[in-house]
């Protein structure tokens, strides 16, 4: 019992570093633009996708096809945001009616170029780590590691660089930002950009483990809106208890009862952090 238990907290730790990855795209992006971006999953699927070329077509290693994926995903995102989301910066309805059609276009021509069919992913690494009675496998400490390192570095970003401060004030209060010199032609492409990369990187690193199709963006992005409204929008700290919260409580109840049961208890929970804090665990209500 008490190594089933131990093994599905790793799973939740891992489950619940790609939640947050997401998460923080989505928080991101809505605080940025304003709007919500039902696109965010489909980013999650073209990162696996470009993932999987850089590995299978081009046979980069797997750190130099996830950096590959991350910059073609700024790109991506900055070109979204000038060509798609820029004509609808004031009209937050039209905009997330926009991301609905990107998100039917994107998913639909990954369907025309790659088929219906899942795709798996080469293994990175083989092998387990034996701790005790505990194995782990690599690749899944693969991608923990490698996840919680993006994530540390994001969050240095956002902390502890001019770009990242400006992109803060962008999300706090994006008239105070501007007239402190926030340059918003370049902020909202760059914030764009970062909520995609980090969705897209989240994809490649969830490739190996769990296979790729045009429609893998769906669970991701149900899952990245539920950590936002569980931590509390705007909330990086709360969207990081949130998402292990979710991670673990997923695995363990997939552990111990069943598939659809963990999902029961998920949106049970989302209805009673609602009722007792509307703002979320850790968000700010209005004044």
């Amino acid at each position: 019992m008490s190594f089933l238990i131990a093994q599905s907290i790793i799973n939740g730790v891992i489950l619940g570093t790609l939640y947050l990855m997401m998460a923080i795209g989505f928080t991101l992006a809505f605080g940025v633009m304003r709007i919500v971006n039902f696109a965010h999953g489909e980013f999650y699927m073209i990162g696996a996708f470009l993932a999987l070329i850089g590995v299978n077509w081009l046979g980069l290693p797997f750190p130099l096809a996830l950096a590959l994926t991350a910059a073609l995903a700024i790109l991506l995102g900055a070109l979204v945001e000038r060509i798609v989301f820029r004509p609808f910066r004031a009209d937050e309805l039209s905009g997330m009616i926009a991301s609905l059609g990107l998100a039917m276009i994107l998913q639909h021509a990954a369907l025309i170029i790659f088929g219906p069919d899942p795709q798996s992913f080469p293994a990175l690494v083989s092998g387990v780590y034996r701790l005790g009675d505990l194995i782990v496998p690599q690749s899944r400490a693969l991608t923990l590691g490698v996840g919680v390192v993006i994530l540390l570095a994001f969050y240095v970003f956002l902390m502890h660089t001019r770009m990242g401060r400006a992109l803060r004030a962008l999300v706090q209060d994006q008239e105070v930002a501007a007239i402190y010199g926030v340059r918003l032609e370049i902020m909202y492409p760059l914030g764009l950009g970062l909520g995609v990369a980090l969705a897209a990187v989240a994809g490649g690193l969830m490739a190996p483990l769990f296979g790729v199709s045009p429609f893998i963006g769906a669970t991701p992005l149900l899952k990245a809106f539920i950590v936002v409204i569980l931590g509390g929008l705007g909330s990086i700290p709360g969207a990081a208890l949130a998402a292990i919260l979710l991670g673990l409580i997923e695995s363990l109840t997939s552990s111990f009862v069943s598939a659809s049961a963990a999902d029961i208890v998920t949106f049970a929970l989302v209805v009673v952090v609602l009722l007792i804090r509307p703002a979320g665990l850790l968000g700010r209500g209005e004044a």
